[in-house]
């Protein structure tokens, strides 16, 4: 006779790392005031197990120009909320999110001048 094989059982279930609608209303803010300058036209939203990444396109079909990632586990050291280029370099790092922001306001007003 055949043998019983037992899928495995999770001991808890695979939590996501998302933002938060306060977190939302501020990121979509500094997103379309940049829509709004003619700048950006799409944004891709990404939950994974150890960060949420909002990634700022100039056009859908190409890299992001700007991700701004939500890393809870980094939360103690540098800050969980991060302003990251295409290039990779963090331009910003901080415990608030809206001061991490606020260097994308910056790069909005110098491009719009």
């Amino acid at each position: 006779m055949g043998s019983v094989t037992r899928f495995p059982i999770r001991s808890k279930p695979s939590t996501l790392v998302s933002f938060e609608r306060k977190e939302l209303t501020a990121i979509l803010g500094t997103y379309g005031a940049g829509v709004a300058r003619g700048l950006w036209r799409d944004y891709a939203i990404d939950h994974l197990r150890d960060a949420a990444i909002f990634s700022i396109f100039r056009r859908s079909c190409e890299t992001p120009l700007f991700r701004v990632e939500k890393r809870p586990q980094l939360a103690r050291r540098q800050g969980a909320y991060a302003v990251i280029a295409a290039t990779g370099l963090t331009m910003k790092r901080g415990p608030d999110l809206t001061r991490v922001l606020k260097v994308l306001d910056k790069r909005l007003m110098a491009l719009v001048d």
